[in-house]
This record gives structure tokens, sequence and C-alpha cells, in this order.
């Protein structure tokens, strides 16, 4: 399973990626440009680090002028990887590896190297997944020597998340996006193996020689021009800068292939059947019989002190955030019903456990921003209601991680009814609700509404967010 390894941190002296961009399928989020003249039309290298949010039909990135003449990515149906090309309608290259991509709570590395004047076929289009050749394939035809395929040609529409009908969107997080124009190159020229775990890892690749169509997308800025203050800017040099559509300042993100922050796990929905969106972050309910939901965090935490918060923009009536070390059981099994699991009920401000309600604060409302304080150094769960501590500060009492029947708590959102809740959440690498203060953990990680710091049974206690440079040095 790709995992980014959590001591790959800034203190460790390894290149860091500061930013990505979440792409949301249902408001059609992508970037697009029209290329100019090409150095080459037969040699060139795509590199992309992703993240999932979804795991079928989302394309990565397209070329050319229409479905008969085009170059596309995506990952199909089935999980696996296409990689496929057509010109005039006559198929010229069509990749499709053995492997599937179906975890969403970790970074992938993909390099497509292109040269078509090889003379050898099976070496004129490689790839690579975390470093690594791929080598078994359920479909493998390779172009003919000296093919222009579609995604080096020249003024024709290159479009990263959507593909030409405006279908296939991805959905997810993508950072360090790379083309070199002109140059089939090996994956070391983007990645290294750590030393000391052997895990896959980023390197600077702002040294490459890019070619004249070739294009390094950072996302360090916000903006949605097409420009160098775009999110779609190129930061090779080149001025390739992509038209930003739809996309707005909230899809930028801390959450990358060296600090990969928790999300909702989507997979972990069978019972609760719920629906999940912008980058797994907002969790919207069944609302069909008596579906209750329980969604859970990708990253369980055994100690340290963790801080989430999420607002519930919708019906509070039924609203529970809080925590679990256990997953859904049935249907009608809430955050809350059974032992080691605790939530914070929105009617009364009660805690529940097994089922037991225990006073604890104020009921919220909608649009209320409930933070959820994890202590598992002493076993304690805080609450705050708009930054405003919860029972006095006084922390509720928890099962010991150690004593649960995983051995870890996942910070969780669900409901208790069949009427529609809608928990937009915050882990702090990116926000399922827009931040209007903004607010980093003691290690500089996050941005939140509210603090993560609080004075929790009058002793000042520092809460992080859930990534894994912090899990690297408290988890």
């Amino acid at each position: 399973m790709p995992f980014i390894i959590p001591a790959n941190t800034l203190a460790s002296g390894g290149f860091d990626v500061a930013n990505s961009l979440r792409f949301n399928d249902g408001s059609t989020d992508n970037l697009s440009r029209t290329k100019g003249t090409s150095d080459s039309t037969t040699k060139g290298t795509y590199s992309f680090w992703f993240k999932l949010s979804k795991t079928t039909g989302l394309t990565l990135i397209e070329n050319g002028t229409a479905a008969a003449d085009r170059a596309i990515v995506y990952i199909a149906s089935d999980s696996t990887l296409k990689i496929f090309s057509k010109i005039g309608n006559s198929t010229k290259l069509d990749l499709n590896p053995n492997r599937v991509f179906r975890d969403t709570s970790a970074w992938y590395h993909l390099v497509i190297a292109i040269d078509t004047t090889d003379g050898t076929a099976g070496d004129r289009v490689k790839v690579y997944v975390n470093g690594v050749r791929e080598t078994s394939f359920a479909t493998a035809t390779y172009p003919d020597q000296n093919d222009a395929l579609r995604f080096f040609t020249s003024s024709e529409i290159e479009e990263i998340g959507i593909d030409f009908e405006n279908g296939g969107l991805f959905d997810g997080y993508m950072c360090e996006v790379v083309k070199v124009d002109g140059s089939q190159l090996a994956p070391d020229q983007f990645g290294e193996f750590d030393e000391d775990s052997g895990i896959w890892k980023p390197i600077d690749v702002s040294g490459l020689t890019f070619g004249t169509n070739g294009f390094y997308q950072e996302y360090k800025q916000s903006g949605t021009g097409t420009n160098a203050s775009g999110m779609g800017a190129d930061t090779s040099g080149n001025t390739n800068h992509f038209a930003v559509n739809n996309l707005t300042a909230v899809d930028q993100s801390t959450d990358t292939c060296t600090n990969n922050f928790a999300t909702l796990n989507p997979l972990n929905n069978y019972w609760a059947a719920a629906t999940f969106s912008e980058g797994n972050l907002v969790y919207t309910s069944n609302n069909t019989g008596d579906y209750y939901g329980v969604a859970t965090s990708t990253i369980g935490v055994s100690k340290g002190k963790w801080y989430f918060e999420a607002k519930n923009s919708t019906n509070t009536d039924q609203g529970i955030l809080g925590i679990t070390s256990r997953n859904q059981t049935g249907r009608s099994t809430w955050l809350g019903s059974t032992t080691q699991a605790y939530g914070y009920y929105s009617t009364g401000g009660t805690i529940r456990s097994n089922s037991q309600d225990t006073s604890y604060g104020a009921s919220y409302t909608a649009n209320d921003i409930i933070g959820i304080y994890l202590d598992l150094d002493n076993n304690l769960m805080y609450v705050s209601d708009n930054g405003s501590l919860q029972n006095s500060g006084t922390g509720h009492s928890i099962t010991a991680a150690a004593s649960t029947d995983s051995g870890f708590y996942h910070l969780a959102v669900g409901d208790n009814s069949d009427s529609t809740q809608v928990w937009q959440c915050n882990f702090g690498g990116t926000s399922g609700f827009a931040i209007s203060s903004g607010n980093t953990d003691d290690n500089g990680y996050g941005n939140f509404e509210y603090s993560p710091n609080i004075t929790g049974d009058s002793v000042a206690k520092k809460f992080y967010a859930l990534c894994t440079k912090n899990l690297a040095e408290y988890g």
C-alpha cells in the first residue's frame, strides 16, 4: 500500500512539497490550456503525485481535439490505470496495468515516459508507480515507431482533471504535476527511495529542462486567473499557465505527498451508505429509511493530542461527532451507541457512549463549528462550540486506546436519524468550509477556524493536526 513516510519532514532535511490542489467532481473542477509548438511530437514525460477521493472513472490528463484524436490518462471503472491514444480514430496506444488504485488514504506517484522513436516497441511508453516500472498489463498496445501521439502535438487543448466530454472528472488531490517536452525521463528525475525506509518520496524538480511546451505546477497560488498568480500557474519558467475552471481559493491545500493529512474514509461506508465530497471532507447522510451513519478519519491514533473541527450546515437535531475505536456494525449503529465510541450529540449537548448520555455542554445549532480535542496521553476528550470550551474545560474520560479492540481511535462524524445531515470537516490540510480566521498548531501545520490549544482541566494543552509530520513526532 502506498504511504508517505512520516519522517519525511522539514526537520529531516528532505524536500518538502507545500501545496496541492483539491478537485471536486461535483463542481466540475479542472485546469486547461491550449498548447503551443512542441519541441517534439514523439518524446516527453509526465509526472503526477495524486491522492484519490474516489476510485473509478477519474481523468488525470487529456490532450487532443476530439475523442477520435486524443491522448488520455485516467483511472478506469475497475480502478485500474488506462493510458490511451487515438489518431484519426485509430488506436495507437492502449496500456492497462493490472495494478488497482483503491487507496484513498495515501499519495501515489505516476510517471509516464514516452519516446516513440525507440526501436523496441515495449520501451516506447514506460509506466512507473511509486518509482517502480509496471510490467504486468491486462492490455498492452504500443505505438508504431515515430507515432506523433496527441500528448505532445501542438496547438491542441490540454486538460487536467476532465475529458473532452466533460466526464471522467477527477476527484481528489494533485501536487507536483510536471510535463517535460522533448525528453523521456526516468522516475529518479522526480523522486527517490528513502535511504532508511525504502519508501518512495519526491525530490526537487525545479532544475529540470522542461522543454517549450513543458510545465511545472506547484499550486502555490490561490488566484483564479490564467497567469502566474493563478492556481494553474506554471513555475517552470515557461509561463505555460492553465486556465482555472470552477476551482476556488478553498481548494488550495497543504495536504501533500510529504505531509499527508487525514480525511474521511469513503471505503468505511458499507452500513452508512453516505455521500462524500470536497476531497472526502464533506459527509452527507443517507436520508432513506433508518440509515444511521458513522464516517471515520483515514488515520487512527493511539497516543498524543489531536484536534479537528466540523460544521453541520443542515439539520443538527440528530448530528453527532467525536471519536470511535470501532467500525459501524449495522444500519442502526450510530456514533456512541457502542462502548469505545464517544459522540457529542447536538440535542442537549450530551456525550453518548454505549447509548448512555452524559451531560456535557450546550445544544449546538446549524453552522456552529464544533471542535474535538482528543487527549490520548490522559484519556480525555474535550469539546468546543464556536471556540467556547464546554463543561467548563473539564474533559470527558474515555477508555485508553490500548484497552480498545483496535488499539486506535479515529476522529468521526455521524447522524442518528433519517433526516439529511451534512458535516463539513476540517482536519487541517483542507477544509470542508471556508476559514475566516486561520489558526495553525504549534508546529505550524493545519489551517483551523479555532485554536488547537486549550486550557483543559486547568492545564494548558497543545493539540495537533492529524497529519504524517505530526504523527512522526507525537504518534
